[in-house]
């Protein structure tokens, strides 16, 4: 509400309400400190966290001698406009921390700590918990620490019940072990891990096609059905969390001490396979990979058809079931196959490098 000629002007006035921001940081306290262990340094009421590498001065030697620190920052895009279409906001949260994380162990890096950013129009303290609930419980999974982040209300930025979040995420890698594409070589084998179904690319296309074909996010389309038959309504398929894969590859490259047994990695967003993968290369080498390594999960069938998009476009837009990959030493596969089963993965064997010109190509 404006005020009027005779009153004086209030921030609350112009849209921007403090009381009810305080309010959300005493909600989201708790979602923080869930996550915290010994590193943590936390402090109520600091302008910046702070984290110590390591609270064991004897384990941080014994893990580290020339420890580098890796970062990266990314968000979930335009997947938000369908969680505030549907109400449901305590997920999306978990798709910002896997876009960074999944990132992050790419490079042989054990994730840290994490930091989010909210922009929204008008602060409503429920609403900004359930987005930090999911933020707080992808930092679980992850295990990383929640130690900070933003809450931006911005009335003249943001629609009424629109929001952006955006996350940071830190972490350490040993410098000898970091992954490095030119350990790549012809005679790898190519892993890749089974995706939990669109992640958080390509949502700008999703949501054109639900816009032009008229497809209801309350549709249950048969062909989505699970094993017990019973099947996800169109939105709920759609907003299930990208998955977060940190925490088996960061045990699976303590497991080796033999810094070259895995050789290469990608995280599959934006681009597909073909555009992921092919960063995990060096010049003169290609991954050979099989379509029919792997089983394509129905969401993607279901946005085929009614979209009427041929495969090309489908598989560089995106995931396609294999959200993120392993490139290794073929003496190793199996075992590899092995280990990532045991860790809750649904791996398979997808491809093998070849000579080539730094390219994904298809078997």
């Amino acid at each position: 509400m404006s005020p009027t000629p005779n009153q004086p002007m209030t921030y609350a006035a112009s849209g921007v309400d403090i009381e009810a921001g305080d309010r959300a940081v005493g909600l989201i306290e708790q979602l923080t400190r869930r996550t915290h262990g010994p590193r943590v340094m936390a402090e109520s009421g600091a302008f910046a966290a702070m984290f110590r590498l390591d609270y064991n001065e004897k384990l941080f030697k014994r893990n580290y001698t020339d420890p580098v620190l890796v970062a990266c920052t990314d968000g979930v895009g335009t997947k938000v406009k369908l969680a505030i279409e549907m109400g449901v906001l305590d997920t999306v949260g978990i798709d910002c921390v896997a876009m960074n994380v999944n990132d992050l162990v790419v490079q042989g890096a054990e994730p840290l700590f994490f930091l989010d950013y909210l922009g929204l129009n008008r602060q409503d303290p429920e609403q900004t918990a359930a987005i930090v609930r999911g933020v707080s419980r992808g930092c679980e999974i992850a295990g990383c620490a929640l130690i900070g982040g933003e809450c931006a209300e911005m009335p003249a930025i943001y629609a009424e019940g629109d929001f952006d979040l955006a996350g940071f995420a830190v972490g350490v890698v040993e410098l000898s072990r970091a992954i490095d594409p030119e350990r790549v070589e012809a005679g790898d084998q190519i892993i890749g891990l089974a995706s939990d179904g669109v992640h958080s690319n390509g949502f700008s296309l999703v949501r054109a096609i639900l816009r032009e074909k008229k497809l209801s996010l309350d549709e249950r389309d048969p062909a989505l059905a699970a094993e017990d038959g019973v099947a996800p309504t169109l939105g709920e398929t759609l907003l299930t969390p990208t998955r977060i894969y940190a925490q088996p590859i960061v045990k699976l490259l303590r497991q080796y001490k033999i810094k070259r047994v895995v050789s290469g990695m990608a995280h599959i967003t934006g681009g597909g396979l073909p555009g992921n993968v092919n960063r995990a290369l060096p010049d003169g080498l290609d991954a050979r990979i099989r379509r029919d390594a792997w089983t394509v999960p129905p969401i993607f069938d279901v946005l085929q058809k009614h979209g009427d998009i041929d495969d090309e476009e489908m598989f560089r837009v995106f995931n396609m079931g294999i959200g993120y990959v392993l490139i290794v030493r073929p003496a190793f596969a199996n075992s590899i196959l092995q280990q990532l089963t045991r860790s809750g993965e649904r791996p398979a064997l997808i491809g093998e490098v070849v000579a080539g010109r730094g390219e994904v190509v298809w078997a």
